[in-house]
Formats: C-alpha cells, sequence, structure tokens
C-alpha cells in the first residue's frame, strides 16, 4: 500500500500481470503548500517494491520537490545477515530504497539495527513508548505494582526507558536448525496475582510469547498482556487465539489492517506517521 500525501494511490495491472499507474493520480496528490512530497509504505507484497520505485520515478520526473519516505514495518528485516547459504536480502532492499534517492526515510520500530544501518538519510521513529501508554490506560496498568516483562536482551535494550520499576526478562535458547524454543527462563520474581505486559517489536505466530506467558504463570502472573508494535496475520493461525494464556494482544496497523479474533486488538491511532508524536532517532 502506498499513499501520497495521505492520499491512497491505486495502482492496476495490464493483461499480463505488468503493473499500470495513472499519474494523473499522483499529479492531484501533490503537496502545493510544502516544500516535500510525503510517500507512506505499507508492505503487504513485494509488487509494492516495484510501485514505489514507479512513483519515486515519476515524482521525479514531474517535480523539483523534495519526497521524503515513511516505512511502516521495513520489510526483510529479519534477513538482517548472512547465515549459511541465506540470502542477505535486506541489503539488498536497502540498496534498492537507497537507489531511489529519498530525501530522507523514516523507518517505524526497526526490527532490526541493520536496516537502520544499511538505509541512507535514516531516521527512527520509536512508537513503543506511545503503544505501552495507550495499552497502559485500556488494562488499568498500576505502574507501581504491575510488571512489564522483555521476552529477550532485544527487548530490554529498546523499551528499558521507559520508568516501570517491575521489569522481568526473558532469555531463551533456540533450536538453529528447526527454529523452535528449546527453553526459556524468566529473570525476576512477580507478586502473585499481578498483571504482566510483554512488550516487544514483532510477532509472527507468537510462539515466544505463548512460552514467555507460561512461564510467567508459573511465577504466579495474573492477567498477562501483549503490546508489539508490528503484527503479522501469521498471529491468527498460531496458540496465542485459542489459549487462556494471554488476556489480549494489543498491536499497530502498521502490518494489518483489521483483527480476524476478538483477542487481538489493532489501535490504528498510533500515528505512525507522524514524527511529532513519537520519538524520532537520527541513525549516524
Amino acid at each position: 500500500m502506498i499513499k501520497l500525501n495521505h492520499e491512497l494511490i491505486e495502482f492496476k495491472k495490464f493483461p499480463n500481470g505488468e503493473t499500470h499507474l495513472n499519474g494523473q493520480q499522483l499529479l492531484d496528490s501533490w503537496n502545493l503548500i510544502g516544500d516535500s512530497n510525503e510517500v507512506e509504505f505499507k508492505y503487504e507484497s513485494d509488487a509494492d517494491l516495484i510501485q514505489l520505485m514507479l512513483v519515486k520515478r515519476f515524482l521525479d520526473e514531474t517535480t523539483d520537490k523534495e519526497t521524503v519516505l515513511y516505512i511502516s514495518y521495513m520489510p526483510y528485516s529479519r534477513m538482517d545477515r548472512r547465515v549459511g547459504t541465506d540470502v542477505f536480502t535486506l541489503k539488498y532492499v536497502c540498496d534498492f530504497i537507497n537507489s531511489l534517492k529519498f530525501h530522507s526515510v523514516y523507518v517505524v520500530e526497526s526490527h532490526s539495527d541493520v536496516t537502520l544501518a544499511l538505509l541512507d538519510n535514516c531516521y527512527a521513529l520509536e512508537t513503543g513508548r506511545k503503544l505501552f501508554e495507550l495499552v497502559s490506560e485500556k488494562i488499568g496498568f498500576d505502574k507501581e505494582k504491575d510488571y512489564i516483562f522483555y521476552p529477550d536482551a532485544g527487548a530490554q535494550k529498546r523499551y528499558g526507558k521507559l520508568g516501570i520499576p517491575n521489569e522481568l526478562v526473558g532469555f531463551k535458547k533456540r533450536n538453529t536448525e528447526t527454529g523452535k524454543i528449546d527453553s526459556l527462563q524468566v529473570v525476576g520474581n512477580i507478586e502473585p496475582g499481578r498483571k504482566v505486559v510483554i512488550l516487544d517489536d514483532l510477532s509472527s505466530y507468537g510462539g515466544t510469547f505463548m512460552a514467555s506467558a507460561e512461564k510467567l504463570k508459573e511465577l504466579g502472573a495474573g492477567d498477562i498482556f501483549l503490546a508489539v508494535t508490528h503484527c503479522e496475520d501469521s498471529i491468527f493461525k498460531g496458540k496465542i487465539p485459542g489459549s487462556d494464556l494471554i488476556t489480549k494482544v494489543f498491536t499497530t496497523d502498521s502490518i494489518i489492517n483489521e483483527s480476524k479474533h476478538e483477542k487481538v486488538e489493532i489501535i490504528s491511532s498510533l500515528g505512525w506517521m507522524q514524527k511529532e508524536e513519537n520519538e524520532v532517532t537520527e541513525v549516524a
């Protein structure tokens, strides 16, 4: 999905599957007042990358205004290194975006710091604090008595400055061949019956969070909630929707547009594109 200055761009296909773009849409969506045009990029399939290229090249040919890119979720973030025979696809996608020469690129909660290092003129939009605040209000989170849980050291590093006194951290061992979690330990103790919010940036099927919730329950946790910025559609195929371990999942609309289960709530008012509403980190 691509928007130009908040207007959705519609793409059609020629009979052979090639993308057809009517440039009049872009002309009608130009920012006639500001100094730049703003492109919102929400990855749904690889076709979006071709569409992004077509939009940017057309803008380059028809206007001298700067173009700013906002990426709600950076595709291929998982493939952020070369492991064995796996291809370093994140680098290739970043190279592709760099070739389009945007004036600046804003990435929401990048799953990997490698993304921020590879993209030119890149800024990180940190939305985790705002998401946690919204979730806390919804569930009646007591910052003095309830707990926040970071599933791994990466999550602790990302969100550890929220100022919650009761923090718990998970340490997991994963089978490198199957990708499944062999074991998970929780560091810290819980006052029985207290709420726990699991905070992280990305959920796929939710296996890590199910394993975390199981351990947290063993330690005496009450209701357990999951707050995750990016949530893939695969979560509805995992075990979370049919389990009582996690009471509710809160996520943004950075990937999925609507929930297929009452347990998963999408907070669409997060405003991931608004710089003034989120923490912006310049990447050197």
